[in-house]
């Protein structure tokens, strides 16, 4: 086991992890992050999707020994609250995209990833881009 910080939605967190075992979806599911939701295991589904360090990682296959300390993590929680939900969760459920809302955390930090790369996509792009 190491001690390890992470900044995590804006906050530094210093966190207890076995670099070889843990992935970044455990260690963020024991925090409390329960938005980072475990599906396929395997990487493929996507619905464990969160921005490190500004870019869409899988994290159910992210083992915490290729993550640098002090990284920064975004996840669903770290984005709006019901209040003042952020612009693509407003989005999500404006136009019928939670279906049955598993999926949607990753989902919509995959998107978020894609905005802030390319902030106006084609369809194209938005299409090849969540087939990646």
């Amino acid at each position: 086991m190491i001690k390890m910080i992470l900044n995590i939605n804006g906050t530094d967190r210093i966190l207890v992890v076995d670099p070889n075992e843990d992935t970044l979806a455990d260690v963020l599911r024991r925090i409390g992050l329960t938005s980072v939701k475990l599906g396929c295991g395997a990487g493929q589904c996507g619905t464990c999707t969160v921005l490190l360090d500004g870019k869409p990682v899988r994290s159910c296959v992210i083992k915490m020994k290729s993550v640098q300390e002090y990284a920064k993590v975004e996840t669903v929680e770290g984005l709006g609250v019901s209040a003042k939900p952020h612009p693509l969760q407003s989005a999500w459920i404006a136009l019928g995209g939670v279906q049955c809302g598993f999926c949607s955390p990753g989902f919509i930090m995959s998107a978020k990833g894609l905005l802030d790369q390319n902030p106006n996509p084609t369809r194209q792009e938005v299409r090849s881009w969540f087939q990646r």
